[in-house]
């Protein structure tokens, strides 16, 4: 898995391009319609609302790139200093900077421009100042195309980086040029890396991936290094020396003998002593390709010193192999990464963090009793045991040959019975009943049972006289009282959401008043409370209902409608102060300050909810120029 996924980085847009963007942006997103005899603080408000509009859009794209670009100094030093040949580190911060800068510049011309708009004395004038505050904005912007193509060429570069972890388990090859580096990656990875008989065919790093020991690894090929000052080399050759430099990988360092690569043994010799402080805490591995060509042994006694003396002073692992013919290549791999297991586990056992791992290992080795020798002991039987063969007509039958004489799987049924160990062979296959003269043969079967009853019962009695079974407090394991305070944190949750819900919903209305509530009971309800107070309401109840029942009113007692006209108005008074406490007022005067004051905190609400300026709406049923006359010689303004 890659450290970094430069892939996602978002395309970066031209500088008119992005004018484009951010000005159409600020047209669909804000309001269009503004008339001059709106009031000034409004049109103030409109033109404001544009400006800062326009910079926030600026300051979230500007931001956008600042982040999803690397910084050199987060990254690995490998990456670091790829995008430092690359790119030139000084040319990248340069052009990140002056983003950074414009950001910086637009944000204080749109606070400068605000602070004039809310001094704006006419539509006029306003407009104006929205109209130069997006001008100046834009001029900065134009200033910055320079580097946002260039931060666009860096994106579509980087996402062209093969993806390198320089953590997990790499091979690194390097060498000459057209010494047969990317021809050992195509065999040994899925990698489709170009292959032409001239040097300098790989330009960059390719990365390819295998599968050794249940393990994944990647082999990176780099491209080929010329023997001259680290000054001199282009960056081709930069990449390579970048690669061995930072990655924690096996250098495989490829030769070739025959020569037919265009450089001699003894370049090939210096060239590895070039390069040789970069290979520093890195297991080696001096790879001697296209032995179908050259073998180390045809060489002159001199060349084969040179080769030795590699190997015995660096502890560099000589391997031979040709990528042409297939030989040796796969034991070339097997070698270099069994080398750079090895130098892994060294280096973390020479680490801080062994100690705290070997702590929690202990190795059981089992002390020997004495000094009798005991071999390990084959029974005769097992020694003279002839070999199974499926073709042998005289060999034992098994249990799946029975099964398929018998109908295969799912119609044969094995018998379990045949190998009960019994006093005799033919009680196999009688059948055990559970009952026997009445009583249960499963309390038969262990002999032993009546002692064992008996130890159990003295048990009981002694964890009673103990005092045992008299704790009340529960066992109670860790998970258990977890569980617990969870549910507990569960019901007390419930019990906040259903009281929040009542007040929410719930009727908040004073009690009704005992005179008021007394005017309303009923004789039942009177003699329900009479009963509760321990007062006999027979009688009381019955007197009540009798007399209620026996007067009745005659038409001439009866109201008329003009009585109830001229009604007394102390009983009004009494019934609208009764319709008042079932409100909750206590008077007609106070629920009509209560109305008024709703109707005030009203007002808001219905001026928010009018149609405003950003609706897409005729504001104008009838637009002038399709009703008016002739135009004269005086002003058209009038829109």
């Amino acid at each position: 898995m890659s450290l970094y996924n430069f892939k996602k980085i978002e395309p970066v847009p031209t500088g008119t391009d992005f004018i484009d963007i951010i000005l159409s942006k600020t047209q669909r997103k804000t309001p269009t319609v503004i008339h001059k005899n709106y009031n000034i603080g409004r049109i103030r408000q409109f033109y404001m609302r544009k400006v800062k509009f326009t910079q926030e859009n600026f300051e979230e794209k500007f931001k956008n790139i600042l982040d999803e670009f690397p910084k050199l100094e987060d990254i690995h030093p490998f990456y670091a200093d790829l995008m430092n040949v690359l790119y030139d580190k000084d040319h990248y911060k340069l052009a990140l900077g002056q983003i950074n800068t414009a950001r910086h510049l637009i944000d204080q011309v749109a606070k400068d421009y605000v602070r004039l708009l809310k001094f704006g004395d006419s539509l006029y004038r306003c407009k104006q100042l929205k109209k130069a505050a997006l001008g100046r904005m834009a001029t900065i912007m134009k200033r910055q195309k320079d580097s946002l193509a260039y931060l666009e060429q860096v994106r579509q570069h980087l996402s062209r980086l093969p993806s390198i972890d320089p953590n997990t388990r790499t091979l690194l090859i390097c060498g000459y040029p057209n010494v047969g580096k990317s021809s050992f990656i195509n065999k040994i990875t899925r990698a489709d890396v170009d292959v032409q008989p001239y040097a300098f065919t790989t330009k960059s790093l390719f990365v390819g991936h295998m599968d050794y020991k249940y393990m994944r690894w990647q082999v990176i090929d780099t491209p080929g290094i010329l023997d001259h000052p680290l000054e001199e080399r282009n960056t081709i050759e930069m990449q390579s020396v970048t690669a061995m430099a930072h990655l924690r990988a096996c250098i495989m360092y490829f030769m070739d003998l025959s020569e037919q690569c265009g450089y001699s043994v003894e370049d090939q010799v210096k060239l590895f002593h070039s390069i040789k402080p970069l290979f520093a805490n890195k297991p080696i591995c001096l790879v001697i390709n296209k032995i179908d060509q050259a073998k180390p042994e045809d060489l002159p006694e001199e060349q084969r010193a040179w080769i030795e003396e590699i190997a015995k002073d660096e502890n560099a692992t000589v391997m031979t192999m040709s990528c042409y013919n297939d030989i040796g290549v796969m034991d070339v791999r097997n070698l270099a990464c069994d080398k750079l297991l090895a130098a892994r586990v060294e280096m973390k056992m020479k680490g801080n963090k062994i100690n705290d791992v070997i702590n929690k290992i202990h190795l059981a080795q089992p002390a020997a009793r004495d000094n009798i020798s005991r071999m390990p002991n084959i029974p005769l039987g097992a020694k003279e045991k002839a070999k199974f063969d499926v073709n042998d007509p005289n060999r034992p039958k098994l249990a799946k040959d029975i099964e398929a004489e018998n109908g295969g799987a799912g119609v044969y049924n094995v018998d379990l019975k045949k190998s009960y160990m019994l006093a005799e062979d033919e009680w196999r296959y009688d059948a055990i009943p559970e009952f026997y003269d009445g009583r249960n043969v499963a309390d038969f079967i262990d002999p032993d049972i009546e002692e064992k009853l008996e130890a159990l019962e003295r048990e009981e009695e002694r964890l009673a006289e103990e005092g045992f079974y008299d704790e009340n407090e529960d066992m109670v394991d860790s998970d258990e009282e977890t569980l617990r305070d969870t549910a507990d944190a569960i019901r007390d949750r419930k019990k906040m959401i259903v009281a929040a819900h009542r007040a929410a919903h719930g009727k908040n209305r004073p009690t009704i008043p005992l005179k008021v509530a007394a005017k309303r009971s009923t004789i039942g309800q009177m003699g329900s409370k009479l009963s509760e107070m321990g007062v006999e309401t027979n009688a009381a109840v019955e007197r009540t209902r009798t007399e209620a029942a026996s007067r009745k009113r005659t038409r001439a007692e009866a109201v008329g409608d003009e009585a109830v006209k001229d009604a007394d108005a102390a009983e009004r008074d009494e019934s609208m102060s009764l319709e008042m406490s079932n409100l909750g007022f206590r008077n007609v005067k106070q629920k009509m300050e209560a109305d008024k004051n709703k109707k005030v905190a009203q007002q808001n609400f219905s001026r928010m909810g009018k149609r405003g300026e950003s609706d897409r709406g005729i504001q104008t049923k009838m637009p002038k120029h399709l009703f008016a006359n002739k135009s004269s010689m005086g002003t058209r303004d009038w829109r």
